[in-house]
């Protein structure tokens, strides 16, 4: 039996829920200390508005990897929240861009800080050569996949 096998069903497990669940509570936890009341999905929807505002759900959807009615609740909730309102797209009118308001806009240092502080965490023990190899190994894996 080829060695990689051997320990397959404890990596995909690792992988698609320790490792993934943990950082997201431990941001959230983060965010919560700092005041900041949003969760970590919400958080990686608002990290590419900070960067960029006016980007379509379907975009958001892509650069977060999540389906559509995710992206659409997500979205939703960020709106009630006061953070994001979409926008008609002149372009497109099937279409709505999603904006940030300026409470949106207001949180972000602090939850930039409070991703750095959680990757930080994270990371503490680990060499800058396991952390290269190791997102080799998940773009290989990413790669065998899509």
């Amino acid at each position: 039996m080829d060695a990689r096998f051997e320990h397959a069903d404890e990596f995909f497990s690792f992988l698609t829920g320790k490792a993934t669940s943990a950082l997201g509570r431990r941001l959230q936890r983060n965010l919560k200390e700092e005041g900041v009341p949003i969760t970590a999905e919400q958080w990686s929807v608002l990290y590419y508005l900070w960067i960029e505002e006016g980007r379509t759900q379907q975009e958001l959807a892509c650069l977060t990897f999540r389906d559509k009615p995710s992206i659409s609740r997500l979205i939703n909730n960020l709106e009630k929240m006061g953070l994001v309102m979409r926008v008609n797209d002149k372009q497109d009118k099937r279409s709505n861009l999603i904006f940030l308001t300026k409470q949106g806009r207001q949180m972000k240092t602090a939850s930039i800080r409070q991703a750095k502080r959680t990757i930080g965490e994270a990371l503490q023990g680990v060499q800058i050569e396991e952390m290269l190899r190791a997102k080799a190994t998940l773009e290989v894996l990413y790669d065998n996949l899509k």
